[in-house]
């Protein structure tokens, strides 16, 4: 929830950042396939209950947020409540009835800020919520994620936000280590009415080395780490969601004499899907296109440093592969692994204990290449051996067939 630095009209996104993103171009990025709902709220509580404790928790404060924000956040039921009618409901305020003290002094104004940290975090997958958005000079929603408390380097995802003197427009903004606050890398779309007309749909489909942001289904940016000028990527791990209302701020400016009060947002839904390269998340072989053989632990043994091999496919549970939502590839209880979390050109590969390093993060692309994320290599028979037995490596990837695989 920062301001960005590049805010990209939808024409300019789709002429500048398409062109980068060609399927089997060294295994880049994949696209999100979507599974199951992993996460959601409904709100569909009695009016004036308050939000659900075992999904959401406050954050509480006045000291302006980085952005010279003017609210105090509250944990009150002023603020964030349930509307009876199927929505919860965070309000801003023209008030302060307990004497608050902001970073400026006596606050002016009381909101509500709500995050799933320490409750839920997923890596990857489809993060949406239908938001009926507040208006007026000064009020700043925000739909958002982090990927922890070391900003930025830990990542941050403004899946929604609005400013009230651009009415029209949503922002979508990514920030991280050299491109956080003002350097934020983002874009936009305007539509024909205000936003705070009506319910709309916000949305990000955010998969291995890609984020796509969506309004009411219709794509409007995308960012891959070819969009950061060199700079590191940093989402490929875990992120909490955050939704909130600020009043004032270096980005929005200030409350003046035409924002009236209160202001509500109003979340229908948030959902949560699980993202999943092959479409379901299910087991199922890993087969060579150079020779039809399977990935296989070798005698069906899931030790740990186990060396995968080659071998012909033959059905049982040492073949079967399940690549799953947050970038791990698994079979018989253990994760594929990069040798001592190597990312060099012939770092074996083996079978591990899952432990959520990024020597596990794989994503199958569309054109079939089984890339390690980290390393940006991918999974390859050495010396295109051929035979049973046949050892893995992390390789550049080539686009050879001792690289491609398909599910089986």
């Amino acid at each position: 929830m920062r301001t960005p630095r590049l805010l990209l009209t939808a024409l300019t996104v789709v002429v500048t950042l398409t062109g980068g993103l060609v399927a089997g171009t060294s295994g880049e990025r994949a696209e999100a396939a979507i599974g199951p709902v992993t996460w959601s709220d409904e709100f569909n509580a009695a009016s004036g209950a308050p939000v659900d404790g075992t999904k959401w928790k406050f954050d509480i404060g006045g000291g302006g947020w980085g952005n010279n924000e003017q609210q105090y956040y509250t944990d009150s039921t002023r603020n964030v409540y349930h509307d009876g009618q199927g929505h919860l409901a965070i309000t801003a305020r023209k008030e302060n009835p307990a004497g608050y003290q902001c970073h400026y002094g006596t606050c002016q104004y009381t909101s509500g800020r709500i995050l799933t940290s320490g409750k839920f975090s997923q890596a990857y997958g489809r993060f949406e919520a239908s938001i009926k958005i507040p208006r007026g000079q000064g009020i700043w929603p925000a739909f958002w994620m982090l990927g922890g408390g070391d900003w930025p380097n830990t990542g941050e995802i403004d899946i929604m936000e609005n400013v009230g003197k651009a009415p029209n427009t949503v922002y979508g903004t990514v920030h991280g280590p050299g491109y956080s606050g003002g350097e934020g890398i983002g874009g936009n779309r305007s539509i024909g009415a205000p936003l705070a007309d009506g319910f709309h749909n916000y949305r990000v489909d955010w998969s291995p080395n890609l984020i796509v942001w969506y309004l009411d289904g219709s794509e409007y940016f995308r960012v891959t780490p070819s969009n950061l000028g060199g700079d590191r990527w940093v989402f490929d791990h875990p992120f909490f969601m955050i939704l909130n209302v600020a009043v004032g701020g270096y980005w929005p400016g200030y409350p003046d004499s035409t924002t009236s009060f209160p202001q509500t947002m109003l979340i229908d839904y948030v959902r949560v899907s699980a993202w999943t390269s092959d479409g379901g998340g299910g087991g199922g072989a890993l087969k060579s296109a150079m020779n039809g053989r399977c990935i296989d632990i070798p005698a069906a043994n899931p030790v740990d440093a186990a060396p995968l091999q080659m071998y012909d496919c033959n059905g049982t549970a040492a073949q079967q592969w399940s690549v799953n939502a947050d970038g791990t590839v698994t079979a018989m209880g253990k994760c594929m692994d990069a040798a001592a979390a190597g990312t060099a050109n012939g770092t074996a590969i083996q079978l591990y204990t899952c432990n959520g390093t990024g020597a596990q993060r794989f994503t199958l692309t569309a054109a079939g290449d089984l890339v390690n994320v980290p390393a940006g290599r991918c999974v390859d028979i050495v010396e295109r051996n051929s035979a049973n037995g046949a050892r893995l490596q992390l390789w550049d990837c080539t686009g050879g067939s001792n690289q491609k695989w398909t599910r089986g």
